[in-house]
Formats: structure tokens, sequence, C-alpha cells
């Protein structure tokens, strides 16, 4: 795709001169503005590039720099000036320009300033997608649930966005610790600096002091030069650390130490090293218990467990099993080349009544095993691995009705509905029962009865 240069000159000759070179010889779109407010006016077409000349009618290049600098902070601008002053260059670039070229124009220059202007451009515009794709990606809307209890963890994370207090989230394995971390952090204050995550019972206990606060060269064998620890790499960013728990005595007190006193020294060195990271921690143990075991200090228990939260395991949050199970099947169905439709009712049961030890990950497996053995576009019981099979038991939810017959297969937009039109039905229109009954936050049954178009007077009468 061709990139766009705007050239900002009033003397014609030098207007047509650039534009030979920039259009014809180097080959970028190319637009020719004799002032800077008539340039202003275009930035909304997104130029790439502006040649801007400093000696202008009006307002004059620097100002017009400074306006540009308001619209896109980012945008290349290389400054030309007859004046050839090294006063007017270091004003030109104090106020953001890339780059400045006295006249005459070096030809060769120009182009590989142009060159290397619009490739950093470019990759700026490529940090920002990827930033905002990660942000969207670990926003709250994107965070696959329905269950009420899980609205409760949402409500609790949102008070903790704009604060560095220390969170400490458990959870079962599988529950989704890390997800809520990410969640916190790219919600926050710090979403634009790193997040790093150290899983402390992956490493090696050996291994983990170095893992964590970096190494000298020479400080111990095999330390052929200095390694930087995640905390160095978390610069003024969140470092999430997970099943901190496993951490040994030694490294609780050094960790302890860091958090006191945000500093620290790395392996074998000697050099203070000052931090500024914010510290999530998860765990799946009781570190209460481990405290009371002396398994865990107490003054580093404290100083984690400044804000708990606590993730449900799915088997409490029944409300979540159809909307995980659908929206694993849609990134598989992706993924895969498939199209798997539903259900059928005996699948559907047993994964709802399944405990899902492994919690999210586990589903998430499941589904994906599913889909891959499924040899038409249903999942049946046979697809599912053998231990569900043993486990075959009627669900507690009565699905009872025409649309769940036992040969039907049971898209999941029928599930949700029938399942609230059923819940309704039993509870006479009330609300508040039916969402406890359905195991859903009251938001979403008022969200999916407007969806469905479903009326609660028919069902209050």
């Amino acid at each position: 795709m061709s990139k766009l240069v705007f050239i900002v000159d009033d003397e014609q000759a030098i207007s047509k001169l650039l534009s030979f070179w920039v259009k014809d010889k180097w080959g970028y779109d190319v637009e020719v503005f004799s002032n800077g407010e008539a340039m202003l006016k275009r930035l909304s077409s997104k130029p790439d590039l502006v040649l801007l000349d400093i000696m202008l009618p009006g307002l004059d290049g620097i100002e017009t720099l400074k306006r540009i600098k308001q619209v896109d902070e980012n945008l290349p601008v290389i400054m030309l000036s007859a004046q050839g002053s090294i006063e007017v260059a270091v004003e030109s670039l104090r106020y953001g320009a890339y780059d400045y070229f006295p006249k005459p124009i070096d030809q060769h220059k120009l182009e590989l300033a142009i060159k290397n202007a619009i490739r950093s451009y470019d990759l700026q515009k490529e940090i920002q997608n990827l930033k905002e794709n990660v942000q969207k990606e670990y926003s709250f809307d994107n965070i696959i649930t329905a269950d009420g209890k899980m609205q409760d963890v949402f409500k609790l994370v949102s008070k903790v966005l704009d604060n560095d207090i220390s969170v400490l989230i458990y959870g079962e394995s599988g529950t989704g610790k890390e997800l809520i971390a990410r969640a916190i952090h790219y919600n926050g204050q710090r979403k634009d600096r790193p997040f790093v995550v150290v899983n402390c019972a992956s490493i090696p206990r050996e291994l983990l002091e170095s893992e964590l606060f970096g190494h000298e060269r020479g400080s111990f064998t095999g330390a052929h030069q200095r390694k930087l620890g995640k905390f160095e790499l978390a610069k003024d960013g969140t470092i999430f650390l997970d099943e901190v728990g496993e951490l040994e005595m030694l490294l609780q007190a050094k960790l302890l130490r860091v958090i006191q006193e945000r500093e620290f020294e790395r392996v074998g060195g000697t050099e203070l090293i000052k931090t500024n990271v914010r510290i999530i921690s998860a765990t799946n143990r009781d570190l209460k218990k481990a405290v009371e075991n002396k398994e865990f200090r107490e003054d580093l228990y404290y100083r984690l467990n400044s804000f708990p939260i606590i993730i449900p395991p799915l088997r409490h949050r029944k409300g979540d099993i159809l909307v995980l199970a659908e929206h694993f099947v849609n990134v598989f169905n992706k993924k895969l080349g498939k199209n798997i439709k539903g259900f059928t009712k005996r699948a559907l049961k047993l994964i709802y009544e399944y405990d899902w030890p492994g919690n999210i990950r586990e589903m998430e497996n499941t589904i994906e095993r599913c889909i891959i053995i499924s040899e038409s576009d249903v999942i049946d019981v046979d697809d599912l691995p053998p231990h569900f099979r043993t486990a075959d038991k009627m669900s507690s939810v009565d699905f009872s009705g025409p649309l769940f017959s036992d040969d039907t297969i049971i898209p999941f937009e029928k599930i949700k509905e029938e399942a609230i039109r059923h819940a309704l039905k039993v509870t006479k229109g009330n609300i508040v029962e039916a969402a406890k009954r359905l195991q859903l936050g009251r938001a979403t049954i008022y969200r999916l009865m407007e969806k469905y178009s479903i009326e609660n007077r028919s069902y209050s009468e």
C-alpha cells in the first residue's frame, strides 16, 4: 500500500522539485500545500510523513509542527529551512521533528530519512495496535461468564484497577486466575507497561531466585553473562506470581524485602536495584493454613493478601457451563474448520452435571477433543471422554418438553431461551428466583429476555 507524504512549502520551485523526488523517483503518493493552515485541514486523511518548511506565510513551520503533534504525536515531520542555523534545527527537534534539513537539500540523505521515518512510524502504529488488541482481549466484556458469582468477582476487581494495592487471587487450577490478573493489569493505570508472569511452581527451586531477581556474570556455574530478572523486566508494570505458595522460605524473605524496601540485588551482585512494580499473586493453596503450619511467612502473607479475590470453581458456577461450552465450540469450529451446531440431550446433561475438577482448562480441552472426534455436526455422548460415559446420570435441571426430546440436537441459543422460559414458568415470573435457579446474574436474565423477546407478565399471570 502506497504511503502518503505531505509537502508544505510556499516556494513553488522547491515544491515541484520535492514532489518530483518523492512521487516520481521514490514512489510515494504526494499532496502539496503552500501554507500550514491548508495542510492542517487535511490531516484527517492520515499522511505517513510531512515535509514542512519553517518559513511559511501566516502560520510558521514551528507553530504548524506543534499543532501536528497535538493531533498525532507520532507522525514524523521533517523540517526544511533555508536559514541553516543550529538554533532553528534544535528548536525543531525540541518540538518533536523527526529530522531537519537545510536548503539546498541533499537528495540522497532526504530519501533515506523519509524511508526510515515511515518505517519507524509503521512500527509505532503496529505496536499501538498490538497494545489496543491486548487491552481489548483482556477487557471484562471479553471474559466469558454469565454467572452471578463471577459478576461479584468483577465488582471486586473494579475496586483495584486505579491503585497499586497487592492482590492475591485464590482459585483451583484452571479457574482463570491469570486471566483475572491480566484483566486487572490491562484495565488499570499500568496498562501501557509490561505484564510479566512467573510460575513459581514450574521453575526449579535452584533457578527461581535468578529468574526473579537476575544474576551477575560468574555468580554461579553456568552464569556466563549478566541476566536481568523478572522484577527488572517488569519495570513500572505488573509482575504476576502464579502459585506463590510454592516459594521456599529463603525466597519468601527476599520477596518480602522487595515489597517493603522496593529494592533488591541480583544474585552475586552488590548493586541495589530500585523497583516500582505492582505485585499480583495467585495460589490454589490455603495460605492461611500454610502460615499456621510454618510453611509460609506470616508477614509475607499479610503483604500479599492486602486484597484477596476468590475465583469460584466451575462446579459452583453452573450458569457458566453452557456459556463456556458455546464459546469453546465456536473457537474450535473456527480453528479446526468444523461446523458443530450443538449437543444431544444426553451429552448436554453429562456436561452440565460433571464436576469439572480441572475447571475451565479441562472444559476447553474436552470440547476440543469432542470436536476432533465427532463425525457429525452434533456432539453426542460417544464423543465425550470415557469417564463422562461411565458417570451417565440425569441432570437435576428440567429439560423436559418437545424441544428436548431424546434424539434432538440442541442449538445453544435454544438451550438458553428454553432454560429462561422454563425458570420463569416454574417461579411464576419471579426474576430474582429465576436468576438463582439458573445461577445467573439478574442483569444477564434481563438481557437474554430482551434478546429472545420474552414477556415476563405472561408468566406472572
